[in-house]
């Protein structure tokens, strides 16, 4: 911890010396899992990129004590040491402990645990006039907890977390049931959140098409009933593709079950990034479909790679990458509108459950809400493509529903705050000094103008990843962000 509270100090120091001459900052990470250009001035930022261990694992406390900057796949690493899990571990390991609480960060245990930040106890916080406070969702500043979750580090520098832990087990055993329409699929989610007896640890779904989908529900168990099937090796399948095999071998009568590695099963979509990765710029996509050009090319198709390729190459900028939350009764008129009005499939539907309490990215009025993953080729006209992503904002406001921020966000300032929770958010920025620091709404807007591909680039960084390893520092050394 003595390393922990001299960065903080170090940290603080430069928060306060903004503070007092007015200068507003950004906050690099080191990394991003945002798909909008970054832009950041190094001379105008906080670099909390060192905070990226895991301090300790109190197993009496069921707990792990970590630095925001730990990504999924350390932080599980470690826990499983000793025998330990956090209740809710976002599917891309690239994720960081406080990427996730910041932003808004939800799977497949997420019916029954509700988003990431649920499972936190409490957070370690240098608001921005350079105090070090802390918060939890039960002490005296529950509202600062609850505010900054969800609010991309408006309310402050986020550095310590305690985050809960349960007990783990060797694998999932996960069953794939074979569904119809959106409206089966939707009916399929809900009878399967709803079971009381032996009741799932995971549950979430793929529509692959209009007509036919995947409802995938499993329970931990430390006995394998199958030959393990692994996910995160070269040779292995992409999971969604061996999910639709899955459902269109078996029957709803008799799906099919497979036994998957605890660690497979939490980063599953990590290869091929769901099934983005087949938009890979270098290469067509039936080069890519086979099991050897899957291994061969495999360190280009890990999330940390696809993400910086995605940046590197602005094909961010050809793809809807959103994801909505949907209330149960809404979700199917949604599904329809996106399949009448994009075409796009397969969608990613997961539940989640929604706590009461106040946060920025909620969705109201309803108890478990439908995250919807829109993820697919978009027009290749900027101008069209901007329409597409604003008509979709439309769309999920006339039927109740929020989109998570980390994507590409076109709302005029009227329509996100009429979304979103103006006064209360104001009023706690108030409370904390925070005004000083960009809200949200100037931190999550769209400011892009269009950019010219550079697939060439893309694909120059993915061979350098390929021999140096994954996480290679892109995101400085650009331009000032309007903010």
């Amino acid at each position: 911890m003595e390393q922990h509270h001299e960065s903080v100090a170090k940290l603080t120091a430069r928060v306060r010396s903004f503070y007092e001459r007015k200068l507003t900052y950004s906050i690099y990470h080191g990394s991003t899992n945002s798909t909008r250009q970054i832009l950041l001035d190094p001379s105008h930022i906080i670099d909390t990129s060192n905070l990226c261990h895991v301090l300790e694992v109190d197993t009496e406390r069921a707990i792990a004590i970590v630095e925001p900057n730990v990504p999924m796949d350390s932080l599980v690493r470690e826990t499983l040491r000793h025998k330990l899990v956090p209740p809710v571990i976002p599917e891309f390991p690239g994720i960081t402990v406080g990427g996730a609480f910041a932003g808004t960060a939800g799977e497949s245990s997420s019916f029954k645990y509700g988003y990431f930040d649920r499972t936190v106890r409490s957070l370690e916080t240098i608001l921005a006039n350079g105090e070090v406070t802390t918060a939890s969702p039960t002490g005296d500043k529950k509202d600062l907890f609850n505010a900054a979750a969800g609010s991309y580090g408006t309310m402050g520098v986020l550095t310590l977390f305690e985050v809960e832990l349960i007990p783990a087990k060797e694998y999932v055993e996960l069953t794939y049931i074979p569904v119809g329409n959106a409206k089966d699929t939707l009916k399929t989610i809900q009878a399967s959140v709803n079971v009381k007896e032996n009741p799932f640890d995971f549950v979430d779904g793929i529509q692959f098409s209009r007509d036919f989908g995947v409802v995938c529900v499993g329970h931990m168990s430390d006995i394998a009933t199958n030959v393990p099937q692994h996910f995160l090796g070269p040779w292995d399948p992409w999971f969604y593709m061996h999910a639709e095999y899955q459902a269109s071998t078996g029957t709803r009568e008799e799906p099919l079950t497979d036994t998957i590695p605890l660690q497979d099963y939490l980063f599953r979509y990590d290869r091929g990034a769901f099934w983005m990765g087949k938009y890979y710029p270098a290469f067509p996509y039936t080069f890519l479909n086979n099991k050897i050009s899957r291994w061969l090319l495999d360190s280009f198709l890990h999330t940390r790679v696809l993400f910086q390729s995605m940046h590197l190459s602005n094909r961010s900028q050809r793809f809807i990458i959103q994801d909505f939350g949907l209330p149960q009764s809404t979700a199917e008129d949604f599904l329809r509108y996106i399949d009448v009005q994009l075409g796009i499939f397969p969608l990613w539907l997961c539940p989640i459950r929604v706590a009461p309490e106040v946060n920025l990215q909620r969705v109201k009025g309803t108890d478990v809400l439908i995250n919807i993953g829109v993820w697919g080729p978009a027009s290749t006209d900027f101008l069209k493509f901007v329409a597409q992503n604003k008509a979709l904002e439309r769309k999920a406001r006339e039927l109740g529903g929020a989109k998570w921020l980390y994507a590409h966000s076109y709302y005029t300032l009227e329509e996100f705050w009429s979304v979103y929770d103006r006064a209360e958010y104001d009023a706690i920025r108030k409370k904390y000094h925070a005004e000083t620091l960009p809200d949200v709404y100037s931190k999550v807007r769209s400011k892009e103008v269009e950019c010219p591909k550079q697939d060439l680039k893309a694909t120059w960084h993915g061979f350098w990843a390929q021999i140096l390893g994954y996480d290679i520092p892109y995101l400085l050394s650009r331009a000032p962000e309007d903010q």
